[in-house]
């Protein structure tokens, strides 16, 4: 039972990100912002302290831009009349998220100015095609990200339970696809495929999807994991 409600305490959680990100505009801006200077951060090979630095700023802007919205839905709540400490309250959430956008400004100038390679767009393109480890983070990435949308915009099933498309397929399939491209063993891949097809199946016995739902999960995962390999490692 204390599984269960972790489990559904995950859920709730994950719903109320998604909640923000469908509803508030300026939040899908700094998530987009906070993905592609992460992506931006790998192909500059900061050093991990910096990237610690750079995670913990983009979190600070999600977390300002989560409890504004919070706030706000509170006020909401609580009387639908003009007030002028409501308006006061909601000005106050609104500036904590101007003080950290403008504080990722400075850390990202900061990181940035002194990391950012003075070479060609091949020859940035290349760097990251030499490196196995950037191409199946940003893999698991857009893997991850179309799952978790698509269950948005269908609306149907939780984050991590149910909907369409199987999150669970689509990571298993992934992972076998990054194998195919990097293991030069066939015995791996191989055991790597049972795996993921035995992750597809424990999806449909107890329930939590149907037939469709993990084919079409195994396919976003090897199709697009394919997709990138292919086209950074062309």
């Amino acid at each position: 039972m204390h599984k269960r409600r972790l489990f559904d305490s995950f859920n709730y959680a994950i719903e109320g990100i998604l909640y923000v990100l469908k509803t508030q505009r300026n939040m899908r801006f700094h998530f987009l912002a906070g993905i592609i200077m992460l992506l931006l951060g790998l192909y500059c090979n900061l050093s991990k302290p910096e990237l610690i630095l750079l995670l913990i700023t983009i979190s600070f802007v999600l977390l300002a831009e989560m409890l504004n919205t919070a706030t706000e839905l509170i006020i909401d709540l609580i009387t639908d009349e003009f007030h002028p400490l409501a308006r006061i309250i909601k000005d106050i959430a609104a500036g904590s998220v101007l003080v950290a956008a403008i504080n990722s400004v400075f850390v990202g100038y900061l990181l940035f100015l002194t990391n950012l390679p003075k070479n060609t767009i091949q020859t940035s393109i290349d760097y990251i095609r030499n490196n196995p480890l950037h191409i199946t983070f940003i893999s698991f990435l857009i893997v991850l990200l179309t799952v978790i949308f698509s269950k948005a915009k269908i609306g149907r099933g939780q984050p991590l339970r149910g909907g369409m498309p199987s999150g669970h397929s689509a990571l298993a399939f992934s992972v076998w696809s990054i194998t195919l491209f990097l293991s030069p063993s066939k015995l791996l891949i191989v055991l790597i495929f049972i795996l993921a097809l035995l992750v597809a199946q424990s999806r449909i016995r107890p329930g939590f999807h149907s037939l469709k739902e993990v084919i079409a999960g195994s396919l976003v995962g090897l199709g697009l994991t394919s997709l990138i390999f292919f086209l950074l490692r062309l």
